[in-house]
């Protein structure tokens, strides 16, 4: 950030009167600029014992598999959001669920929160953001061609309780460990069902 959005004019990054860490603030105005994680929603759609997969038409990681999810917007609560992106990614309807996954990506400033979903009928189809969208089993996942560490983690605990049976609220944290290859952790801090 470089100038203020109340007044224009340029902001320093310091530590305000009370505050623990630096933010943006204006020195002109004073108004305190503060960064928050952005919130991701979305949704895995189930029609039987098969999951609806996207074949992302964007970058990052275009080609790639992902299920249906996205940026929350203003004035929507997370579960319209998710709703929202399941027909703006794959054109599908869906009852949206419970909360199953909700996973801290700090080196991003994210956080995912994926509900259950069951799919209104079999009128999907390829929105903007999506060159393909299917329907797979778990034998059928392309688990090499996954876009996201969040979106593999996610598919491997559904198809997990799908086996036992019992689902319940999974959440943890995804973090960096290194760039070059890329290598994350995966720390799960409830694990339900």
């Amino acid at each position: 950030m470089n100038f203020c959005s109340q007044c224009g004019q340029p902001v320093e990054q310091r530590i305000p009167e009370g505050d623990d860490r630096p933010r943006h603030v204006c020195p002109s105005c004073g108004t305190v600029h503060y960064q928050n994680p952005k919130m991701v929603v979305g949704t895995l759609p189930e029609w039987e014992d098969k999951i609806l997969l996207c074949r992302r038409a964007i970058e990052p990681c275009y080609g790639l598999w992902t299920l249906p999810a996205g940026f929350m917007e203003l004035g929507e609560t997370v579960q319209q959001g998710a709703a929202r992106e399941t027909l703006e990614e794959a054109h599908a309807r869906v009852v949206v669920g419970p909360l199953y996954v909700l996973f801290n990506l700090p080196h991003i400033d994210q956080v995912y929160m994926m509900f259950r979903a069951r799919l209104q009928d079999l009128q999907f189809r390829s929105g903007p953001e999506s060159l393909e969208v299917r329907l797979f089993s778990e034998a059928e996942i392309p688990w090499g061609e996954i876009a996201f560490p969040v979106i593999g983690e996610t598919l491997r605990l559904y198809f997990r309780d799908l086996k036992m049976g019992s689902f319940g609220l999974r959440s943890g944290e995804i973090s960096l460990v290194s760039r070059q290859p890329r290598r994350y952790r995966i720390t799960h801090f409830s694990d339900e069902g």
